[in-house]
């Protein structure tokens, strides 16, 4: 899942795509280096912490329409065998989404910000990622000590399953939110234990790319390696994350995940021979 962020503000590539052209265009690049999903966002959704400081500001569902809609109609248009994401938690974005062309839909709030959003999925038929998280961007802790952090988030995500499963939609993937809410130590807590989550029987996402964590394990936690070298650490994540049962990795850096991941189907075929 290649990440295409139309925005002025996030945290690794906030304003390099912001115009309609160089969103589509880097949407290109990425399905031509290997990605098999477009996840398009409107809104950062950066939390709040020392690297990024008071964390994402609101957006109007209106500007976020604005942003997604003529991109996502785009990329449908110029590719119409890739599978378009959007990355909201808000209903009216992933209503015009899915209508633009979006096949699913990918809400960091699990649901939990709009119950409106399992009308919009379940109406639409779209597939819905469902993200363990506390509150919005902007209203959630930067770190929130849990005395089981994959139990915190088991439930979580059976809380989200149960709107879902409420709204008759069954075409899922959960993402435990790597990041959000999380201290250093439980997002590696959260990705060795990764494998447990796929008691739920579902496809697991896994969001690693170029966060704090990454940063803060090859530099500091008090001066973390900068969001353009942490390239080499989110891969190693990455198949990690994969090792332990990830079906989908959300990467701001295709070609290098690419390698990865061939690198390991290579390994596992010859180990099978």
């Amino acid at each position: 899942m290649g990440i295409l962020n139309v925005t002025p503000d996030s945290f690794s590539d906030g304003g390099s795509y912001f115009s309609v052209e160089d969103a589509v265009e880097r949407a290109s690049t990425m399905i031509g280096e290997g990605a098999s999903i477009i996840d398009v966002g409107g809104a950062s959704s950066r939390p709040a912490g020392k690297s990024y400081g008071a964390g994402a500001g609101r957006v109007s569902v209106d500007e976020e329409i604005k942003r997604i809609e003529p991109v996502i109609s785009q990329i449908n248009k110029s590719f119409p065998d890739i599978i378009i994401s959007v990355d909201t938690f808000e209903p009216e974005v992933a209503q015009i989404a899915v209508a633009s062309g979006a096949d699913m839909v990918n809400d960091i709030t699990g649901m939990h910000y709009s119950r409106s959003m399992a009308q919009v999925v379940a109406d639409s038929g779209a597939a819905i990622v469902l993200m363990h998280s506390h509150g919005t961007p902007g209203q959630m802790p930067h770190e929130q000590n849990h005395d089981d952090v994959l139990e915190d988030v088991r439930e979580g995500l059976i809380s989200s399953l149960s709107i879902a499963y409420d709204h008759d939609i069954h075409n899922i993937c959960i993402d435990p939110g790597f990041g959000f809410g999380k201290t250093m130590d439980e997002n590696f807590s959260l990705l060795n234990r990764l494998g447990e989550l796929l008691g739920f029987g579902l496809p697991l996402l896994a969001g690693i790319s170029r966060k704090t964590m990454i940063g803060a394990a090859v530099g500091t936690a008090d001066e973390p390696l900068p969001h353009e070298d942490r390239v080499v650490g989110s891969v190693v994540a990455a198949a990690a994350a994969v090792l332990a049962g990830a079906s989908i990795i959300r990467t701001h850096d295709v070609v290098e995940t690419i390698q990865m991941l061939k690198v390991l189907t290579a390994t596992e075929t010859e180990r099978l021979v």
